[in-house]
Parts: structure tokens; C-alpha cells; sequence
């Protein structure tokens, strides 16, 4: 990351947060080069990028100003704050650099975009796919790496292709991903749960599961799992990689949200696999924005062929506009730089939502819910009530106030058990109203 990169990340954050209004003189560019360290020519250099951002704007000998906003500030007043949202937050999606992606994307690749591609993706982006892997730990060649359309459309295809183990059933973490779930049931697939807490998965029931014999693949987030925002330890997924050695069980990974890690020692189940039976599979849509409805799957070399073929009658490719946009995104550095302002964004809110939930659990009693504070923060967490709680109740108090919470029933099997608990996400929830919002989710359940 180049200091210059800081410095745009901190001054587009001034300019479309409060801090800023329209017509508003930034300091000199001597003022910004003595606060940032750094030389004039890097500030410069800043300066220009958010000039063609159209954030700012130059007067001859005067100086740069906040350029004037085409849309307008929200009205204050009330409004609703709402943790069920797993989106990202729109307000920091990457609108004016991913436009530029598009358009230098349709100049370079004009004659191959608009033509049907390869089932694969388009060899320059998983080239460029390839070396961005390699900064999660997760080393694969080309030939293993596929381009989808999303994570959706990869476990769809590994819901029907048959796998090497003769395995008919699939495994998944309780609670977990709702569409998932859904898509078990649609397409008649056999599926069975293990529960997943704060602390993670039981490795022994785990591998009792494993032993029967008929699980083709068991499906797992490991890292800032939605809902209950936790991750595995190192250990645990060391553990989960070779038991699926031993058992001849694939695992499906999905690393969703591996760009919110804050620690560069903590790598993805992949990273210890020594026996081809870790899929991979990564999203951009929760780190970009979801129309841009592109993900990639990294393939062991005994799914490669039949995997393509699946995926080949579903949608013959994958957006070609996309793929290339995403490339040049990837390449040009923007990706890292939205990728920075991302965690920087999102950690401020994680750590407020759990300052917030600690602060207020002690306080009054009585005490009807545990929270167990996570080893890593996300933005997604969960409150685990009294059996004794109207969670349907709390739901309806907390509307009237304006205040959106949620349960994660949708997350789980048919007939399995499912957790008392109330999901909260602070994906799309401003800073000011995380306060005021979990002190009143707190109140309620109360």
C-alpha cells in the first residue's frame, strides 16, 4: 500500500462524511505533506486522483476545494436502523473507480467482451486471479480456478456433479448459509447438520460424521461467519484439513469476507491442505458490491472437468464486462486501496457494536441473554436469549421504535434444533446510530 493511497482513503472519508461541506478549502498542500510525513509530490499526486473522482476541484493560486455533491445529505430526523441488513453498506461502495474499470475495459477488450467467452473466465483475470490468491495464502494454478457468477452459482453446481468419494449427502454448519439451505431443498438434496457456536465446531462429532462414509462434502465459513460472526482458530482448521484426508470427505470453503482479516497469520483451511480435498471459494460481491455478481472457485485437479462441464450448460460464462472491469480493478491497486478503507470502516463499527453490547448487558438487571465476545471482531454477532424471551415480542417493540433485528431461523435445516438467538449486523448500520440502537435492543429484551 503507497502512502499516497492513505492519504485519499483519509481525505475521501473527510470530504463525504460530516467533516466536510461543499466549498470547503482542504489544507495546503504544504499542510497536508507535514501532517501525513510524506513528500509534496505525493500529495500532489492524491490530489489529482480525487480531482478525477470529481471530489475535488482546483483554483488557480488559491488552492483545492470539496467539490459540490449531485446528490443531497439525508435529512435528519427520524429514521430506521436496521441490523438485519448483510449487505454492504452502499455509501462506501466503489462507484466513480469501478465506472473507470468499465469504460477502460470496454476500450481495451472491445472486440472479446461482447461475444460469448469460456466456461472457464477470461483467462487475463484468472491470471490476475491467480496472483491475488496468493496474498490469502491460497497457491493454485491456473487450470484449477474458475470464474462464477457469485459463490451461488459454484455451490449449485457442486450440489449436483458427482464427487470421486461416491459420498450422496451434504454436511453444514448450524446455523448457516441460508441459501444454501434452501438450495438443499429445492433440489432434493440430502443434507445434515453439526452445530457451529462461539467456540467453533466439535471436532469429535465432526469426525463421527465423517466416518459413515456418506458425506461428499461438509460446507463451513471459517472466518466472520454469518450469523454468528465468529471465526475458527488455527488449530481447528488444521484439524478440519486432515480429517478430510483421512475420511476422503471434501471441504467447501467459503472465504466470503478473508478481506475484513485484520491478522496476516491467519490463513484459510486451504492453506492446509496436502491432499486436494479443500475447495475453495471466493466472493467479490460482499467486498464490492453485489450487482457485481462475480466470484471464483478454486478446484481440486479430480473436479476440474466435471465441474466445467456443469457450469458450462448452466450460463456458458460468466459476465465478460464484469470479469474484465474486475481485472483491471484488481491490477490498477484499487482494489487494495477500497480493500484498506474497508477494514477500516468496518472494524470501527465491529468494535463499536461489541463496546456497545458489553456496556450495556451488565447494567439493570435482570440478565436474559449470554454474549460471548468473539476472538475477532466482525460485523455480524449474536445475543443467545432465555428460553423465557418473546423473541417475536422484542421484534415488534423494537419496530415501533424504528429499530429492524432479526433471528436466524432461516439458517437452519428443517429438523434441526434451532438456537435462541437474535442476529445483529452493522453492515449498513452508520457509527452514531450503533449506540443508540443496541442500547435499545438491549432495553427491550430486558
Amino acid at each position: 500500500m503507497f502512502k499516497y493511497d492513505d492519504i485519499i482513503n483519509d481525505l475521501e472519508a473527510q470530504i463525504t462524511g460530516d467533516s466536510c461541506r461543499e466549498g470547503d478549502k482542504l489544507p495546503s498542500i504544504r499542510d497536508l505533506a507535514a501532517r501525513y510525513n510524506c513528500s509534496k509530490s505525493t500529495v500532489i499526486r492524491a490530489l489529482e486522483e480525487l480531482k478525477e473522482k470529481h471530489l475535488i476541484y482546483a483554483s488557480p493560486k488559491s488552492g483545492y476545494y470539496v467539490m459540490k455533491r449531485t446528490a443531497k445529505r439525508k435529512e435528519e430526523g427520524p429514521h430506521w436502523i436496521d441490523f438485519t441488513v448483510t449487505a454492504p453498506d452502499p455509501d462506501i461502495f466503489p462507484y466513480l473507480d469501478f465506472q473507470h474499470c468499465i469504460n477502460k475495459a470496454i476500450d481495451m477488450y472491445r472486440n472479446d467482451l461482447f461475444i460469448y467467452g469460456t466456461p472457464q473466465g477470461l483467462p487475463t483475470l484468472i491470471r490476475e486471479m491467480q496472483r491475488h490468491f496468493a496474498s490469502y495464502q491460497v497457491f493454485a494454478d491456473t487450470r484449477q480456478i474458475f470464474i462464477t457468477s457469485g459463490v451461488q452459482q459454484a455451490l449449485t453446481v457442486l450440489a449436483q456433479i458427482p464427487f470421486p468419494n461416491g459420498g450422496r449427502r451434504v454436511l453444514m454448519e448450524q446455523p448457516g448459509y441460508h441459501l444454501l439451505v434452501d438450495l438443499m431443498k429445492v433440489y432434493g438434496i440430502e443434507a445434515e447438520g453439526i452445530r457451529r457456536t462461539a467456540e467453533g465446531i466439535d471436532l469429535e462429532e465432526l469426525e463421527r460424521k465423517f466416518k459413515t462414509g456418506e458425506i461428499k462434502w461438509f460446507y463451513t465459513v471459517p472466518r466472520f461467519h454469518n450469523p454468528l460472526g465468529t471465526s475458527l482458530d488455527r488449530s481447528q482448521k488444521k484439524a478440519i484439513a486432515l480429517l478430510a484426508e483421512k475420511y476422503d470427505v471434501y471441504i467447501v470453503e467459503d472465504d466470503y469476507m478473508a478481506d475484513l482479516e485484520q491478522d496476516a497469520k491467519e490463513d484459510p483451511i486451504y492453506a492446509y491442505d496436502r491432499s486436494g480435498h479443500v475447495i475453495y471459494l471466493k466472493s467479490y460481491s460482499k467486498i464490492i458490491f453485489p450487482g457485481l455478481r462475480i466470484g471464483a472457485a478454486v478446484m481440486p485437479d479430480a473436479l476440474r472437468e466435471s465441474f466445467l462441464q456443469y457450469k458450462r450448460l448452466l450460463d456458458i460464462d460468466s459476465s465478460m464486462l464484469s470479469q474484465a472491469a474486475l481485472e483491471l480493478y484488481l491490477k490498477s491497486g484499487m482494489f487494495e486501496r477500497h480493500r484498506k478503507k474497508l477494514r477500516a470502516c468496518y472494524g470501527k463499527r465491529s468494535a463499536l457494536l461489541h463496546e456497545c453490547i458489553i456496556k450495556n448487558k451488565d447494567v439493570g438487571a435482570p440478565k436474559p441473554f449470554v454474549y460471548q465476545t468473539p476472538s475477532q471482531l466482525g460485523m455480524h454477532t449474536f445475543l443467545k436469549l432465555d428460553l423465557g424471551v418473546n423473541v417475536g415480542l422484542v421484534i415488534k417493540r423494537l419496530e415501533k421504535k424504528r429499530i429492524r433485528v432479526g433471528t436466524a431461523d432461516t439458517c437452519y435445516l428443517p429438523n434441526f434444533e434451532r438456537d435462541h438467538i437474535l442476529r445483529l449486523s452493522v453492515s449498513s448500520v452508520k457509527e452514531p446510530d450503533i449506540r443508540e440502537g443496541i442500547e435499545k435492543v438491549i432495553h427491550e429484551i430486558k
